[in-house]
């Protein structure tokens, strides 16, 4: 035998042996159902389709690339699926004829379709608005807050988020500001520029009068943000606002948490609501026990950095939740429409590094990635061409539908591991994969194949079955 054979042969056998290890620990509940498992497949011109079901069998051979399940194991209890409700989405939704419109929201809203439920909405204007504005904008400071309105957002930002909630009432939203009014930045803008100290007091009251003025217009806020994007200034080209590391800490264990805790309010609080590399910041922020006290989690976005830095601070503080709150397909990249493997390859990274919810960016945008205010291109979860009014899904869309339409709010992400890999590793293959616990007992397995055709052997227990992905291809398999 060749001495690269015999390495072959003995990475084989070794991996082979642990697969055999790994399912004689899987507990004999997790492998004992003869229910058929429903799949349901994304590749070429198949979205999300139903595919034949397949069945488990006792496990004859271990193949050494097995992928080994252990329901057994379960780690954090899910939230939810959804994306951004902007000034920009509300308003392209709203061009609609009310049948279209009801369409949309069903299409993306109703449990027994999409079934999204949690969503984001924004403290004033972000880049994707069509104006720049907050709730208290004035020529002259006015901590009294007197001039306080959310008038902007009655014309069809609030309007879309109550009928939203009326086709799923159990939407959670959360809500981040991109910039203060600019009488409480030392910029006196709201693009870019920095948060004064003395500004905290009146823009703590500013986040209560926001809650209770959504509240009495029929729509609930579930959560805040202190910040999007803490450390971003983008050179004034949009809204937006610097807050150094012991201004959030501060902000939040002095002023905005007892602020809502005297009220009275569930509103949770979440900080950083930045990208993955900032996660030094986040064990600093959670280091302060009086901020510790108020905070429920970290808000994380994707576009620097690995999803592994979500362990990193879960390790360290494992009773705070991580939630994954923006990021979204390019609307000029050719494969707009067709990337549904990255993204869930990309979800697959994210939930296995903790985070409970995936919040996409803009939910819809039209045809040119607008209304838009600042400099950065996007596109929506689907587009809405302006002249048309016709409906273009994106690859994101049918990776969500991949996990929305099958994994339901508490359900618990439990282990999955490929035998020839360290644990907690799989993701970075070219087959990533993630398994759910559905609180009514049934199981998900969302496969996302980024590399040539293959067949995948699942270990459950005492059990196996066989799938083919098809290069560049998603698949769920769902069995009770």
């Amino acid at each position: 035998m060749s001495q690269r054979s015999r390495r072959v042969f003995l990475k084989s056998a070794s991996a082979a042996a642990a697969a055999i290890a790994v399912s004689s620990r899987i507990p004999a509940f997790a492998a004992q159902s003869g229910a058929p498992v429903s799949v349901w497949s994304s590749f070429r011109d198949r979205r999300h389709a139903a595919s034949a079901p397949l069945a488990w069998a006792p496990v004859s051979e271990v193949a050494a690339d097995a992928i080994a399940l252990d329901p057994g194991t379960p780690r954090q209890e899910i939230l939810g699926f959804g994306g951004a409700l902007t000034d920009a989405t509300c308003y392209v939704i709203s061009q609609l004829s009310p049948s279209a419109r009801e369409a949309v929201l069903n299409d993306l809203f109703a449990p027994g379709e999409m079934a999204l439920n949690v969503c984001r909405t924004c403290i004033g204007a972000s880049d994707y608005s069509r104006n720049a504005y907050t709730f208290d904008d004035s020529d002259q400071p006015d901590p009294e807050l007197k001039k306080f309105t959310i008038d902007h957002d009655k014309a069809y930002i609030l309007p879309l988020l109550r009928d939203a909630r009326k086709v799923n009432p159990d939407l959670f939203l959360f809500s981040s500001p991109w910039s203060p009014p600019a009488w409480m930045k030392s910029s006196n803008t709201i693009l870019g520029g920095n948060m004064r100290k003395h500004s905290y007091e009146p823009y703590s009251r500013y986040f209560l009068k926001f809650l209770d003025a959504y509240k009495a217009d029929g729509v609930v806020i579930d959560a805040v943000t202190v910040q999007n994007e803490v450390d971003a200034d983008q050179d004034g080209r949009m809204p937006a606002c610097q807050w150094g590391q012991e201004y959030e800490i501060e902000f939040v264990k002095d002023h905005l948490g007892p602020v809502l805790r005297k009220a009275g309010l569930n509103t949770k609080i979440w900080v950083l609501d930045h990208n993955y590399n900032l996660w030094g910041r986040a064990v600093a922020e959670l280091s302060d026990p009086a901020a510790y006290e108020y905070i429920d989690g970290i808000a994380w976005h994707g576009y620097v950095g690995e999803p592994s830095a979500m362990t990193t601070v879960h390790n360290a503080f494992p009773q705070k939740n991580a939630y994954w709150t923006e990021g979204g397909p390019d609307i000029t990249a050719p494969d707009y429409q067709t990337d549904f493997t990255h993204w869930a390859a990309t979800f697959n990274g994210i939930l296995n590094n903790w985070a409970r919810s995936l919040t996409a960016w803009n939910v819809a945008l039209d045809e040119k990635g607008n209304p838009n205010i600042g400099p950065f291109p996007c596109g929506g979860v689907i587009t809405i061409d302006n002249a048309t009014k016709a409906i273009t899904r994106s690859g994101q869309y049918w990776a969500f539908a991949h996990f929305s339409k099958h994994v339901r709010r508490g359900a618990k992400v439990f282990a999955t591991n490929g035998v020839s890999e360290p644990a907690g590793k799989g993701t970075e293959a070219a087959i990533s994969h993630t398994g759910f616990r559905n609180p009514d007992g049934s199981f998900v397995v969302v496969l996302a194949n980024s590399g040539p055709e293959k067949r995948v052997q699942l270990l459950n227990g005492d059990r196996s079955l066989e799938i083919d992905l098809p290069a560049d291809s998603v698949h769920t398999l769902q069995w009770s």
